[in-house]
């Protein structure tokens, strides 16, 4: 079996930034189980498969491990890779999945997911995170995720945890977002998943489900501009609208090619 495949940086507007997330188009849906194969192989944070349907698309996303119940920067790739490769010339593009309906609008440079709003709730974290990131946090929530808020930027920026810790501790498929008040944007923020092949997810589109709605309450604003702060660094251009959120970013082709199977 040969399937077509590409590798897109997401969230970024150039390659070697941003998220990678493979992306492969489908005819129809191979079995969950050769589908996680491939995700392993492919070895990046996410593989987003897809299959069309008679109003739009139905996609799925699985990490190296496990399938997610929702992907922004896969998302992201996937409808660039609708809308720059297969030429798919409508404005938006919607999407069936797990998380219910999604829809990309599709303009000449930025994608711009519509996604649930997750806001986050006071919570106290596991004993564990808190030795591993060894920073006292100003405040914890939790949605999927748990949310750690820090004092200020540099606090997120230099920030190491400790991996063998954390990994003592399995939150599939959520993970642990560390963020702060940004100093040139709005705000900032990293992801860890632990016990995952990939730490710290370089861009987390799905994570932003909750710190949209968080930082919008903080700022009193609605309208921002976020940094996740991993060494491949991703730029994105948030706006909560309320149970939904806006999130948007550029991406960019590094591969594209076939998978023989």
């Amino acid at each position: 079996m040969k399937l077509p495949i590409f590798q897109v940086d997401a969230f970024t507007d150039k390659v070697f930034g941003g998220n990678p997330a493979a992306v492969c188009p489908l005819e129809q849906w191979l079995p969950d189980e050769l589908m996680q194969r491939i995700a392993l192989e492919n070895s990046v944070a996410e593989t987003a498969f897809f299959i069309r349907l008679d109003d739009g698309f139905e996609i799925r996303w699985f990490t190296p491990e496990i399938e997610m119940d929702l992907c922004g920067h896969a998302t992201l790739a996937t409808a660039h890779v609708i809308a720059r490769h297969l030429n798919f010339s409508l404005p938006s593009i919607q999407f069936q999945s797990k998380s219910g309906e999604l829809t990309v609008a599709v303009e000449e440079e930025l994608l711009t997911l519509n996604f649930p709003s997750r806001k986050p709730e006071p919570s106290e974290a596991p004993q564990v995170i808190l030795d591993a990131l060894q920073h006292e946090p100003v405040e914890i929530l939790k949605s999927r995720d748990y949310m750690l808020v820090f004092k200020d930027e540099d606090v997120i920026r230099h920030l190491e945890p400790n991996q063998s810790i954390l990994n003592q501790i399995n939150l599939d498929p959520g993970g642990v977002v560390v963020t702060a008040k940004g100093e040139e944007v709005d705000f900032v923020s990293r992801f860890f998943t632990p016990q995952a092949s990939i730490f710290e997810d370089p861009v987390t589109g799905s994570a932003h489900c909750s710190l949209i709605p968080y930082w919008s309450g903080k700022l009193g604003k609605d309208s921002m501009v976020a940094l996740q702060l991993s060494p491949r660094v991703g730029k994105l251009f948030c706006k909560n609208i309320g149970e939904r959120v806006l999130i948007s970013g550029e991406a960019v082709t590094y591969m594209e090619g076939h998978i023989v199977i």
